[in-house]
């Protein structure tokens, strides 16, 4: 089981650096995007290391392709290994999709048919991944704006399943189930209560945007009154978790997301006197 770790975080990204860099922020740990600290040397892997020095990180993906029926690129694995050896992260995570099949890489997450066969596929990949990188892995469940009328289970279920099969973790994007639930008509309660609680070790927090037809998960506005009420009602039915706020466009200036994190803490220590 992945050891838990309760605390409170951000996203790190280029117009913050300077404020990590000049002062200490009141985070408990920062997240990145793995693939861009994927390189050897310069630049980007001496802030990454600067960064360790201050804080604890979480590796967060993108590419991994953990639903390919191609499997997982093994020069990707050993470049995320060496930065999982150097920076010794307090998660490593990706999401349950797929973005590469026959030397395609599509650049986007793209949806997984819940079936009895993807899961043998993604429960494949998960094991090959874990032993190349010598320690469990997080999965995100993703965001979704489309639905395979082929499916044997709901995603909750899928996920229960993956989480089962293979050890690994689980990062819950709450704003991602509020997303996918309004696109596909399911009951977002029904889906916090039915994946596997005890596997959750993060939680990722955001905004969306409305579509012409869809909500779009878009990482580009502050958490809506929605997913925070999701989230105070899954954080009693979980043990300690790391809680992050994600914003990846339009970027305010840092202490509006440091107030967006203290809402969360406030919301945890709400659920915290519940459960007393």
């Amino acid at each position: 089981m992945i050891p838990s770790f309760s605390g409170f975080g951000l996203g790190l990204r280029t117009p913050h650096y300077a404020d990590f860099f000049d002062r200490d922020v009141a985070v408990d740990f920062l997240e990145v995007i793995s693939e861009n600290f994927m390189v050897d040397g310069g630049r980007p892997r001496r802030i990454l290391r600067d960064i360790r020095a201050r804080y604890p990180v979480a590796l967060h993906g993108v590419s991994m392709s953990i639903g390919s029926a191609d499997g997982i690129d093994g020069l990707y694995l050993n470049r995320l290994r060496a930065l999982v050896d150097e920076i010794e992260p307090l998660f490593v995570s990706d999401h349950l999709s797929w973005s590469r099949i026959e030397g395609f890489n599509s650049h986007d997450l793209l949806p997984l048919p819940y079936t009895m066969e993807a899961l043998d596929i993604v429960c494949a990949n998960i094991h090959r991944a874990q032993d190349a990188l010598g320690r469990a892995m997080l999965i995100e469940n993703p965001s979704s704006y489309l639905d395979f009328a082929s499916g044997d289970m709901t995603e909750w279920e899928f996920l229960n399943r993956v989480c089962a099969r293979t050890g690994c973790g689980l990062l819950l994007d709450v704003n991602n189930v509020f997303v996918s639930a309004s696109n596909h008509g399911f009951d977002p309660i029904a889906y916090l209560d039915g994946v596997p609680h005890d596997h959750v070790r993060q939680v990722h927090l955001a905004g969306h945007s409305q579509g012409e037809h869809l909500l779009i998960d878009t990482h580009d506005r502050p958490v809506p009154p929605s997913v925070w009420a999701l989230y105070a009602h899954i954080l009693p039915r979980l043990g300690p978790v790391a809680t992050m706020i994600e914003r990846d466009d339009d970027i305010p200036p840092l202490g509006e997301l440091l107030a967006e994190l203290g809402t969360a803490r406030t919301i945890a220590a709400g659920a915290v006197r519940a459960a007393a």
